[in-house]
């Protein structure tokens, strides 16, 4: 039988992929590691590295399974949806972990192509949800926005973005506000 179709090699993937993803959220990036993930998953430590040799591939991996619950559901009016979602995404961005694993996520895809290809899919779905919701709301008159609907999303995102992981700051309201005026001008 084919390793990837054994349900033995499918049981203990999923095992280590769930205490991979709990210890992230839990704990944070560094308790992603063989013996941690080993002791949580219920299995040797070599079947974790048969899996996946290195910490940052399982890492990686983790990090892929975890949902990405942002932008996905627009409402009307807009400028309220948008405001509750940034003020969401600020109050993930304020945990260590969510920090960490935005960074480390950011700073591996420099230098790995797969973590690279991880962070461009989370990235697009977030830009693509953003986008398509900006762009709604400015065809329904509720905003024109000052520029593209991708650029005006990455103008809603990035101050908080970069408050929280290179600052290492706390987004007040104040911030939030600022990032759903710089989208465009709202009616």
């Amino acid at each position: 039988m084919a390793a990837h179709t054994d349900p033995r090699y499918l049981r203990s993937r999923a095992a280590i992929l769930d205490a991979s993803r709990d210890l992230l959220v839990e704990l944070g990036p560094t308790a992603v590691t063989h013996a941690q993930v080993a002791e949580r998953a219920g299995v040797g430590r070599a079947t974790v590295y048969r899996h996946w040799p290195r910490s940052d591939q399982l890492l990686g991996e983790a990090m892929a399974t975890v949902p990405l619950p942002f932008f996905d559901a627009p409402t009307v009016p807009a400028r309220d949806w948008l405001r509750a979602e940034l003020t969401a995404l600020a109050r993930q961005l304020e945990h260590d972990t969510v920090r960490a694993v935005a960074t480390t996520l950011a700073n591996s895809a420099l230098w790995d192509a797969n973590m690279d290809a991880r962070r461009e899919r989370f990235a697009s779905i977030l830009m693509e949800r953003l986008a398509a919701a900006l762009e709604g709301a400015h065809k329904r008159g509720e905003i024109t926005l000052s520029t593209d609907p991708r650029s005006a999303a990455a103008l809603a995102i990035g101050p908080l973005h970069y408050r929280s992981t290179i600052e290492h700051g706390d987004i007040d309201a104040d911030l939030v506000e600022a990032a759903v005026n710089a989208v465009g001008t709202w009616r």
